[in-house]
């Protein structure tokens, strides 16, 4: 797809109230099935995180949410002073033409915030059988060798990404920034709880937070009403322009 005029800079302005410190970012995108942002609006919930900073976006399609008559940003930076990891929940639907602007927006943040590692928490559409409802990482070198030795999290067994997930792996593998994606498969139901609850249960083993996930069904009913209007706006973007490829 052609960059739309005017639109080849970066998108992302990335600002916070106050600098974050933790050396983790936890990164959940608006995705098929919508799997890593729900767990990612879970953990923000569950682990009682105040909101430190937004992100504004120039030329994106516009999403506003709201909720009791308030709106909010899109995109928006999560931490806690006694936690050693920042969430990052992004409601909007990156196109596929700005996708590597927004990485570089992202990556540049890390670098100027000292942040050392970033997980990425991904639901894929991909032909799967039963014994595939799990998560698979997939992780550079520092990053295995420094969270998952002791888990038992598989990595996943082949192919490739593009699109955000490529740009962020890319760069992990040429600098120091420890990144991993946990992968799981996702099905069309919106948000796909099964596999939001397979990310979390990764998420939670690799980083030792007690996030329980058994609230979680009845917290995501609260959200279905959203993330489906949500879905239904990323439909006609998405059906041609996967972020990902397995085989």
């Amino acid at each position: 797809m052609a960059v739309p005029q005017g639109q080849n800079r970066s998108v992302f302005d990335i600002s916070h109230t106050e600098a974050p410190d933790s050396e983790t970012l936890v990164v959940g995108f608006a995705e098929f099935g919508l799997a890593g942002l729900t767990a990612a609006d879970y953990l923000v919930d569950h682990l009682e995180l105040e909101e430190i900073g937004h992100v504004t976006t120039e030329g994106l399609p516009a999403v506003t949410p709201f909720e009791n008559g308030a709106p909010r940003h899109a995109s928006r930076l999560f931490s806690r002073p006694d936690l050693d990891i920042t969430v990052f929940m992004n409601e909007l639907f990156v196109p596929p033409w700005a996708t590597d602007a927004v990485a570089e927006s992202v990556l540049d943040w890390t670098e100027a915030n000292d942040v050392d590692e970033i997980a990425v928490l991904s639901g894929v559409p991909y032909q799967h059988g039963p014994d595939e409802h799990r998560t698979f990482y997939v992780a550079t070198e520092d990053y295995r060798d420094h969270r998952l030795g002791d888990t038992e999290i598989p990595p996943m067994p082949g192919g490739f990404f593009n699109g955000l997930n490529a740009k962020l792996v890319a760069r992990g593998m040429e600098s120091p920034l420890r990144t991993g994606v946990f992968v799981t498969p996702v099905h069309a139901q919106v948000p796909d709880i099964e596999a939001a609850i397979r990310l979390l249960e990764a998420v939670e083993s690799v980083y030792d937070l007690a996030a329980d996930t058994d609230p979680l069904r009845t917290y995501a009913a609260n959200l279905q009403q959203y993330y489906a209007g949500l879905a239904e706006q990323l439909a006609p973007e998405t059906d041609d322009s996967p972020d990902w490829m397995f085989g």
